[in-house]
C-alpha cells in the first residue's frame, strides 16, 4: 500500500500543470510554495516570466530573496519549468 501523502503532492502539481495559465492559477501555486504566512504578506503578478512579489515588510522581502531558489523550484513543480524565471521583490501596498 502507497501512503496518500506519497502521491498527493504529484498528483495536485500533475492537475495543475494542466489548468491554463491565469492569475488565479498564479496566485494558488505562490500560496503553496509560500506556506500561509507569507502568502498573507504578499501578492504576485506573472509579467513575462517574472514574478513580481510585493510585500509589505523589509523582513518578508528578505525572507523572499533568501528562500528564492527553493521558491522557483516549488513554482516550476506547479506551473512548469521556464514559466517562472526570476522574482521581483518590492515593497508596497
Amino acid at each position: 500500500m502507497i501512503p496518500v501523502n506519497a502521491f498527493l503532492p504529484d498528483a495536485l502539481a500533475e492537475v495543475i500543470r494542466k489548468a491554463p495559465l491565469n492569475q488565479d492559477k498564479v496566485e494558488f501555486a505562490w500560496r503553496t510554495a509560500v506556506g500561509p504566512a507569507v502568502g498573507r504578506a504578499t501578492t504576485v503578478q506573472l509579467r513575462g516570466a517574472v514574478l513580481e512579489v510585493r510585500t509589505d515588510g523589509e523582513a518578508w522581502r528578505r525572507e523572499i530573496e533568501h528562500s528564492a531558489a527553493l521558491i522557483r523550484s516549488r513554482l516550476a513543480s506547479l506551473l512548469g519549468p521556464d514559466i517562472v524565471r526570476g522574482l521581483n521583490v518590492t515593497i508596497g501596498p
